[in-house]
């Protein structure tokens, strides 16, 4: 008799600790992988505060660095739960391999190209065009190949026919944020960034937009990966960062809302 009753009260034990004790899911804390362009380093740290403040159950871990090396993560099967690009081209090579949820991507924010200049350069540059002169010595470009500020710069300079001659003079980072610490340091004559990243520091000024036409819009499109382990909980951030009181938040920061808020990818 006393056996059955130690094993009743085990039994009462056992299930008290499993309800005391939330198993995962949707009754524990949910940790997001946010891989994020690096341009978006500032904002984001706020918009984490925000979101974590207003949905206890989640833990949000954002990653940064170029669109083009975040890409290379998402398709060699690094865990990621949400990707925010600073180009259509990563995020819509990454749908084409069926690596995105497509009903998820949406174009969320527009920025732009501009050239900087340290902020107290002694080196009079006005315009795209003078950066292939004699007076520049360096510029700080990014990576072409998977940085898409880089991408955007070969377009403009291209465009306007200089590319070779910038090309001959250029230091590549690995994202924009090298390139904008370039130019802060002086360690080269100007750059080519975004305009949120000259507006985060009073190192550089900004001396002129790429010119109307020169280079595609520059488009940041968000989507949840496919793989998510977290789907619904990414599909509820991507949702939030379209609000507009987040909307409002990246304005502050330099950002515009995209024009279209189209949906992007396989419909």
């Amino acid at each position: 008799m006393w056996g059955f009753g130690l094993l009743v009260a085990a039994a009462v034990f056992v299930v008290a600790c499993g309800c005391g004790k939330p198993a995962g899911g949707s009754q524990g804390t949910v940790e997001l992988t946010v891989l994020a362009a690096a341009s978006l380093t500032d904002v984001c740290a706020e918009i984490g505060e925000r979101y974590e403040a207003e949905h206890e159950n989640v833990r949000l871990n954002f990653s940064y660095g170029s669109s083009g090396a975040l890409q290379a993560q998402i398709e060699e099967g690094a865990p990621a739960d949400i990707f925010l690009s600073a180009a259509v081209k990563q995020m819509d090579a990454l749908d084409e391999k069926g690596l995105m949820d497509s009903d998820s991507v949406v174009e969320l924010l527009e920025n732009k190209i501009v050239l900087v200049v340290p902020a107290d350069s002694g080196v009079e540059i006005g315009s795209f065009e003078e950066v292939a002169a004699d007076k520049v010595r360096m510029v700080g470009l990014g990576e072409p190949e998977s940085v898409p500020v880089g991408q955007y710069a070969e377009e403009v300079f291209a465009s306007l026919g200089l590319l070779d001659a910038v090309k001959a003079k250029a230091n590549y980072g690995s994202d924009v944020r090298a390139v904008l610490s370039w130019v802060e340091t002086g360690d080269v004559d100007c750059g080519v960034v975004y305009a949120t990243d000259a507006y985060s520091t009073e190192g550089v000024k900004i001396v002129a937009e790429a010119p109307e036409g020169s280079c595609k819009r520059v488009v940041y499109p968000v989507g949840v990966v496919k793989g998510s382990a977290h789907a619904e909980e990414a599909e509820e951030f991507v949702e939030y960062l379209q609000t507009e009181e987040i909307l409002e938040l990246f304005e502050s920061y330099g950002f515009s809302k995209a024009d279209s808020g189209r949906q992007i990818g396989p419909q």
